[in-house]
This record gives C-alpha cells, structure tokens and sequence, in this order.
C-alpha cells in the first residue's frame, strides 16, 4: 500500500484533513462538524497521510505548549489503513518537527485502545485522565528526546 506523508498547506488539504479528523474522533460521540476545530490552529504543525488516489487516510496535530513541551494532538488514522505502518509515519514527521523547533517533551492524551501503540512507539504512561463526555478511558503518555532521526515530510511509504 502506498502512502504519502506530508504537511497540510492548501485550502484542500485542510478540508479534508479537517473531515477526516471530525469524522474518525468526533463523529462518534456526536459531535458536530466544526468541533474537530479550535483557536489554536493556526499556532500549530499539521501533517496528514494520503494514498495513492491523494485521498487523506491521516492526520495529527502538533500543538506548541511551553519553550520545551509540545503535544500531539487529534492523531487518527482510517480503519480500512491502520497497521500499514502509517501511524508511525504520522508520529515520526511530528517528533521531527518537535526537535527541529527544540521542543524535547512531547505529552499526549491517548484512549485506553491507543496505549499500546504510544507505547511501542516510546512514549510512557503517566496517569490515567477522566473525561466526562469520553466513553473511553484517556491516559496522558510522554516522550522525551535529544535527537530524533531525520525524515522527509513528504515521505511516501510502500507496504
């Protein structure tokens, strides 16, 4: 399966960046369209996946918290794409873009069926978080880094 990662620029890439991130983490608790969006945007780095037909099959947000913290944010691949390896593209661009901004901390707030993935992608488990409107458990994770392997943003991928 080929896919690209890269940074969402263009108009036409935020819409559908912007659908796929309602539709896979707000949708289902329903959430309207237009709550996958905050102030911050942007603020903050934002890549995506797209396959072969340029359709976005990724996304996820880097978002700038303190000189040295930054937290990944609204990371959601599509089902029918999961376990191709494009989760740890989408995590690698972003820890890429942590260092090269001199951000060395990234937390995040992962759901209990996430953890695992975090995990094997370096991050720890610091506490378990409780939302409310959440139907899953959340739990905040971090990594800490000095140097993070170089890759392009617009890396293609071929399983």
């Amino acid at each position: 399966m080929f896919y690209r990662i890269k940074q969402a620029e263009t108009e036409a890439d935020f819409k559908h960046y912007y659908h796929l991130r309602w539709q896979l983490l707000r949708a289902p608790w329903s959430q309207p369209e237009g709550s996958e969006i905050d102030d911050i945007e942007t603020s903050c780095f934002h890549v995506m996946a797209t396959d072969e037909n340029n359709k976005t099959i990724g996304v996820a947000r880097l978002q700038f918290n303190a000189n040295n913290e930054a937290q990944l944010r609204y990371m959601a691949v599509s089902p029918s794409h999961e376990k191709q390896g494009i989760g740890r593209a989408l995590i690698q661009a972003i820890e890429q873009h942590a260092h090269e901004s001199s951000h060395n901390i990234i937390m995040l707030h992962a759901r209990e069926n996430a953890v695992g993935f975090y995990k094997k992608s370096g991050y720890q488990l610091i506490k378990k978080v409780i939302y409310c409107l959440m139907k899953y458990n959340i739990f905040t994770c971090q990594k800490s880094f000095k140097k993070v392997s170089s890759i392009p943003i617009n890396k293609s991928g071929r399983k």
